[in-house]
């Protein structure tokens, strides 16, 4: 998938698939989601998510919902903290080892 955003070309082709997660539920379930983390050879992040009508992917139509998909820009910032939301540890350390400290 491909996207434009802020004069930026977002590509799911070209860029690095970082993580990925899925709620678990299958592709023809209204609360199916499953996302993925990229980032591009410039170093810009983006989240390509799709997801059933009963998400946050879900694209309107009349009265109606269904199964959508579309591409996010995130800082990063929002990576690191949708990696840390999904306990992507080795993605952390690999891409954000700067902002790690031992405990």
């Amino acid at each position: 998938m491909k996207s434009i955003i802020d004069s930026k070309k977002y590509d799911t082709e070209t860029a690095a698939l970082v993580a990925e997660h899925s709620n678990g539920h299958g592709w023809n379930d209204f609360k199916f989601l499953r996302e993925h983390l990229y980032v591009t050879k410039n170093g810009n992040w983006f989240l390509h998510g799709e997801g059933g009508a009963l998400t946050e992917y879900a694209d309107s139509y009349a009265n109606c919902k269904s199964e959508g998909e579309r591409i996010r820009a995130f800082t990063p910032d929002q990576a690191l903290e949708w990696l840390a939301a999904h306990n992507e540890t080795e993605a952390i350390e690999k891409y954000f080892a700067d902002r790690i400290e031992e405990a």
